[in-house]
Protein backbone atom coordinates (compact mmCIF):
# COMPACT_ATOMS: atom_id res chain seq x y z
CA UNK A 1 0.00 0.00 0.00
CA UNK A 2 1.01 3.18 -0.89
CA UNK A 3 1.03 6.73 1.24
CA UNK A 4 0.04 9.81 -1.49
CA UNK A 5 0.67 13.38 -0.40
CA UNK A 6 -0.78 16.06 -2.65
CA UNK A 7 0.95 19.16 -2.07
CA UNK A 8 1.60 22.91 -3.34
CA UNK A 9 5.30 24.03 -2.52
CA UNK A 10 4.69 27.60 -1.54
CA UNK A 11 1.55 26.42 0.88
CA UNK A 12 2.12 26.91 4.46
CA UNK A 13 -0.09 24.20 5.22
CA UNK A 14 1.61 21.92 2.64
CA UNK A 15 4.72 22.89 4.04
CA UNK A 16 4.05 22.15 8.06
CA UNK A 17 2.46 18.67 6.94
CA UNK A 18 5.50 18.08 4.69
CA UNK A 19 7.98 18.62 8.04
CA UNK A 20 6.26 16.59 9.98
CA UNK A 21 6.28 13.63 7.35
CA UNK A 22 9.67 14.14 7.05
CA UNK A 23 10.82 14.56 10.77
CA UNK A 24 8.71 11.08 11.71
CA UNK A 25 10.67 9.59 8.60
CA UNK A 26 7.49 8.59 7.01
CA UNK A 27 7.29 7.41 3.26
CA UNK A 28 4.56 8.94 1.07
CA UNK A 29 4.79 9.54 -2.90
CA UNK A 30 4.20 13.18 -3.51
CA UNK A 31 2.60 14.85 -5.86
CA UNK A 32 2.99 18.24 -6.82
CA UNK A 33 -0.27 20.36 -7.24
CA UNK A 34 -1.18 23.47 -9.59
CA UNK A 35 -3.79 24.72 -7.84
CA UNK A 36 -5.48 26.43 -11.02
CA UNK A 37 -5.59 23.01 -12.38
CA UNK A 38 -6.31 20.65 -9.70
CA UNK A 39 -6.10 17.09 -11.12
CA UNK A 40 -9.25 14.78 -10.78
CA UNK A 41 -7.71 11.80 -8.41
CA UNK A 42 -7.07 14.93 -5.74
CA UNK A 43 -10.72 15.69 -6.19
CA UNK A 44 -11.96 12.81 -5.81
CA UNK A 45 -10.37 12.01 -2.40
CA UNK A 46 -11.64 15.56 -0.50
CA UNK A 47 -14.13 17.97 -2.69
CA UNK A 48 -12.34 20.55 -0.71
CA UNK A 49 -9.79 20.85 -3.12
CA UNK A 50 -7.40 22.24 -0.55
CA UNK A 51 -3.65 21.04 0.05
CA UNK A 52 -2.58 18.97 2.05
CA UNK A 53 -4.45 16.25 1.71
CA UNK A 54 -2.91 12.82 2.69
CA UNK A 55 -4.43 9.22 1.47
CA UNK A 56 -3.25 6.49 3.53
CA UNK A 57 -2.78 2.89 2.60
CA UNK A 58 -5.65 3.50 0.36
CA UNK A 59 -8.15 3.45 2.91
CA UNK A 60 -8.04 6.90 5.00
CA UNK A 61 -7.93 10.25 3.86
CA UNK A 62 -6.66 13.15 6.21
CA UNK A 63 -7.33 16.61 4.24
CA UNK A 64 -6.27 18.98 7.60
CA UNK A 65 -2.83 20.08 7.54
CA UNK A 66 -2.95 19.42 11.58
CA UNK A 67 -4.26 16.05 11.32
CA UNK A 68 -1.62 15.21 9.09
CA UNK A 69 1.18 16.63 11.13
CA UNK A 70 -0.75 14.77 14.19
CA UNK A 71 -0.72 11.68 12.34
CA UNK A 72 2.91 11.38 11.18
CA UNK A 73 4.67 12.57 14.38
CA UNK A 74 2.63 9.25 16.50
CA UNK A 75 4.15 7.19 13.95
CA UNK A 76 7.85 8.05 14.92
CA UNK A 77 8.26 11.14 17.62
CA UNK A 78 12.30 10.97 17.70
CA UNK A 79 12.70 14.37 19.66
CA UNK A 80 9.58 14.29 21.52
CA UNK A 81 8.04 16.93 20.21
CA UNK A 82 4.18 15.86 21.23
CA UNK A 83 5.51 14.70 24.86
CA UNK A 84 4.59 18.71 25.99
CA UNK A 85 0.96 19.31 26.91
CA UNK A 86 -0.85 19.12 23.49
CA UNK A 87 -4.01 21.27 24.72
CA UNK A 88 -2.27 24.69 24.60
CA UNK A 89 0.00 24.21 21.95
CA UNK A 90 -2.99 23.71 19.74
CA UNK A 91 -4.44 26.95 21.11
CA UNK A 92 -1.84 28.41 20.13
CA UNK A 93 -1.96 26.87 16.44
CA UNK A 94 -5.94 27.32 16.27
CA UNK A 95 -4.70 31.29 16.78
CA UNK A 96 -2.35 31.66 14.49
CA UNK A 97 -5.05 29.40 11.96
CA UNK A 98 -8.02 31.25 12.63
CA UNK A 99 -6.68 35.23 13.61
CA UNK A 100 -3.61 35.54 12.53
CA UNK A 101 -3.91 34.21 8.79
CA UNK A 102 -6.84 36.23 7.93
CA UNK A 103 -5.02 39.30 8.65
CA UNK A 104 -1.86 37.69 7.25
CA UNK A 105 -3.67 37.34 3.95
CA UNK A 106 -5.03 40.94 3.98
CA UNK A 107 -1.22 42.00 4.72
CA UNK A 108 0.41 40.10 1.59
CA UNK A 109 -2.36 40.84 -0.62
CA UNK A 110 -3.52 44.36 0.70
CA UNK A 111 -4.08 45.92 -2.91
CA UNK A 112 -7.04 43.03 -2.90
CA UNK A 113 -8.87 44.55 0.58
CA UNK A 114 -8.81 48.17 -0.22
CA UNK A 115 -10.97 49.02 2.60
CA UNK A 116 -7.40 49.51 4.81
CA UNK A 117 -3.61 49.67 3.92
CA UNK A 118 -1.11 47.76 4.22
CA UNK A 119 0.30 49.07 7.32
CA UNK A 120 -2.87 48.75 8.99
CA UNK A 121 -3.34 44.95 8.13
CA UNK A 122 0.70 44.53 9.52
CA UNK A 123 -0.34 46.25 12.58
CA UNK A 124 -3.31 43.66 13.44
CA UNK A 125 -0.65 40.82 12.48
CA UNK A 126 1.61 42.12 14.92
CA UNK A 127 -0.76 41.28 17.86
CA UNK A 128 0.51 37.84 16.98
CA UNK A 129 4.36 38.75 16.50
CA UNK A 130 3.85 40.30 19.95
CA UNK A 131 2.84 37.19 21.80
CA UNK A 132 5.24 35.01 19.62
CA UNK A 133 8.09 37.09 20.33
CA UNK A 134 7.22 37.38 24.53
CA UNK A 135 7.13 33.48 24.51
CA UNK A 136 10.43 33.11 23.12
CA UNK A 137 12.11 35.86 25.77
CA UNK A 138 11.82 33.16 27.88
CA UNK A 139 12.48 29.87 25.48
CA UNK A 140 14.07 29.13 22.64
CA UNK A 141 11.04 28.10 21.42
CA UNK A 142 7.39 28.97 21.80
CA UNK A 143 6.93 26.15 24.63
CA UNK A 144 10.12 25.13 25.87
CA UNK A 145 14.05 25.25 25.06
CA UNK A 146 12.81 22.20 22.61
CA UNK A 147 11.37 22.19 19.18
CA UNK A 148 7.55 21.35 19.39
CA UNK A 149 4.51 20.79 17.03
CA UNK A 150 3.82 24.10 17.49
CA UNK A 151 6.67 25.62 16.40
CA UNK A 152 6.20 23.68 13.08
CA UNK A 153 2.76 24.15 12.24
CA UNK A 154 3.51 27.94 13.02
CA UNK A 155 6.80 28.81 11.19
CA UNK A 156 6.00 28.33 7.90
CA UNK A 157 3.08 31.06 8.39
CA UNK A 158 5.33 33.91 9.88
CA UNK A 159 8.22 32.84 6.75
CA UNK A 160 5.19 34.15 4.51
CA UNK A 161 4.76 37.17 6.53
CA UNK A 162 8.50 38.07 7.07
CA UNK A 163 8.57 37.70 2.99
CA UNK A 164 5.60 40.38 2.16
CA UNK A 165 8.82 43.15 3.30
CA UNK A 166 11.65 41.25 4.53
CA UNK A 167 13.45 44.83 4.91
CA UNK A 168 10.53 45.67 7.46
CA UNK A 169 10.70 42.32 9.44
CA UNK A 170 14.59 42.05 9.38
CA UNK A 171 14.24 45.77 11.16
CA UNK A 172 11.44 45.13 13.15
CA UNK A 173 11.38 44.79 16.85
CA UNK A 174 11.20 41.26 17.28
CA UNK A 175 15.07 39.75 17.56
CA UNK A 176 13.95 36.83 19.56
CA UNK A 177 11.24 35.99 16.15
CA UNK A 178 13.56 36.74 13.83
CA UNK A 179 16.04 34.40 15.19
CA UNK A 180 13.43 31.20 15.85
CA UNK A 181 12.27 32.63 12.48
CA UNK A 182 16.12 31.56 10.21
CA UNK A 183 16.96 28.86 12.38
CA UNK A 184 14.42 27.35 11.70
CA UNK A 185 13.81 27.84 7.97
CA UNK A 186 17.92 27.41 7.24
CA UNK A 187 18.04 24.04 9.19
CA UNK A 188 18.25 21.07 6.89
CA UNK A 189 14.99 19.71 7.65
CA UNK A 190 12.97 23.06 6.02
CA UNK A 191 15.33 23.20 3.37
CA UNK A 192 14.74 19.18 2.84
CA UNK A 193 10.85 20.06 2.30
CA UNK A 194 11.23 22.68 -0.32
CA UNK A 195 12.60 21.20 -3.32
CA UNK A 196 11.29 22.14 -6.55
CA UNK A 197 9.85 19.30 -8.01
CA UNK A 198 7.08 19.55 -11.59
CA UNK A 199 3.64 19.12 -11.36
CA UNK A 200 1.89 15.98 -11.06
CA UNK A 201 -0.62 16.81 -13.26
CA UNK A 202 1.30 17.23 -16.47
CA UNK A 203 3.07 13.73 -16.38
CA UNK A 204 1.69 11.87 -13.78
CA UNK A 205 5.13 12.25 -12.08
CA UNK A 206 5.45 11.56 -8.30
CA UNK A 207 7.99 12.09 -5.67
CA UNK A 208 9.28 10.03 -2.35
CA UNK A 209 9.57 12.03 0.10
CA UNK A 210 10.47 10.84 3.61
Amino acid sequence: MTNLLYSFRRCPYAIRARLAIVYSQQTVQLREVVLKNKPQEMLQLSSKGTVPILQINDTEVLDESLDIMVWAISQNDPDNWLTQDIHPMLALVDKNDFEFKGWLDKYKYADRFPEYSEHYYREQCEEFLVELEQRLQINAYLFSANLSLADIAIVPFIRQFALVNEQWFKNSPYPHLQKWLYTLINSPLFDSVMLKYSPWSEQKQQYELS
